[in-house]
């Protein structure tokens, strides 16, 4: 058994937090399943992952194991825009599911990446390998994958401590008279809804800051720029849709203005900046916009 002693700056945190923060698991949803597999105990005894740790506590605690990955292959076109040995960035197409979940088994980004035969980190969930951060299906852009367990460490704890910065662009609707404007509204899964998501007193801390770029009068729509301080899953699509102002062509949330849906929701992460995990330097990407996005863009009125 190995252990280690809570320290004063670990005190009131939750102890799967700092089962991960202290690298002692490669992913802190592991983490969780360890402990409540009593793999983990706090002064000798068994608890949750939830246990709010104190100082000078004990926590003694058993290897996690790393499991190994059983996914397929599949010929499919990856857009790298980066690739060393710690890190890929890759621009994501719309459509393109990340990871294998929900229903979608096959055809996704990480099935595509295996068919290149090159490592993905192991996350300590099989479907996952290498997956920091997600975007979803119907969103395009930028999105970094680690190599190696200790890249996706740093980039995990980046995205956790807010130190990842992440840029989207969108076209949404009405026209936003505001030039800047934080919206911070907490977002929960919807009670009604089972595969959406929506402004929760109750919920975790969601924050996003938003640009005006343009607004297109004579189509009554604002193309902005949206930088993520936290990443809630859909974070900005619900967000615009809180403010009256839902992201085009979303199929979710608040979809009325079809006519200008193409071929995924009129929204990319265009811009992706983060520490490099083995130089210690700040590396920045852009993407441009997808071809559909820019259609649209010009067929609009001023």
């Amino acid at each position: 058994m190995n252990k280690f002693v809570v320290t004063i700056e670990e005190q009131g945190k939750r102890l799967d937090e700092v089962f991960f923060a202290r690298g002692l698991c490669l992913s802190r949803s592991r983490g969780a399943k360890h402990i409540k597999d009593g793999k983990v105990f706090v002064n000798g005894k068994a608890v949750k992952p939830h246990f709010i740790l104190e100082e000078d506590d004990v926590v003694t605690y058993e290897d996690v194991p790393v499991p190994t990955t059983e996914l397929q292959g599949e010929d499919i076109a990856l857009d790298i825009v980066y690739e060393d040995e710690d890190v890929i960035v890759i621009n994501k197409p719309a459509g393109l599911v990340v990871h294998p979940g929900n229903g979608h088994h096959e055809g996704t980004l990480v099935n595509a990446w295996i068919c290149h035969s090159k490592p993905l980190a192991d996350t300590g969930e099989n479907y996952r390998p290498g997956i920091v951060h997600r975007i979803d299906k119907d969103t395009s852009g930028l999105l970094a994958i680690a190599k190696t367990e200790a890249a996706f460490l740093s980039l995990s704890n980046q995205l956790s401590s807010h130190t990842m910065h992440r840029e989207y662009i969108a076209l949404v609707e009405g026209i936003i008279p505001e030039e800047d404007g934080k919206i911070d509204a907490p977002i929960a899964r919807d009670r009604n809804h089972p595969t959406k998501n929506c402004v929760d007193l109750d919920g975790k801390e969601a924050v996003t800051f938003f640009h005006v770029e343009k607004r297109y009068r004579g189509s009554n729509c604002t193309l902005i720029s949206c930088r993520l301080q936290t990443g809630r899953t859909h974070q900005i699509r619900v967000h615009m849709e809180y403010i009256h102002h839902p992201v085009i062509g979303d199929p979710l949330y608040g979809n009325t203005n079809k006519k200008l849906y193409k071929d995924g929701q009129l929204l990319h992460a265009f811009r992706l900046s983060f520490i490099h995990p083995s130089t210690k330097k700040e590396v920045s990407f852009e993407a441009p916009l997808p071809e559909h996005f820019k259609a649209v863009l010009d067929g609009l009125v001023d």
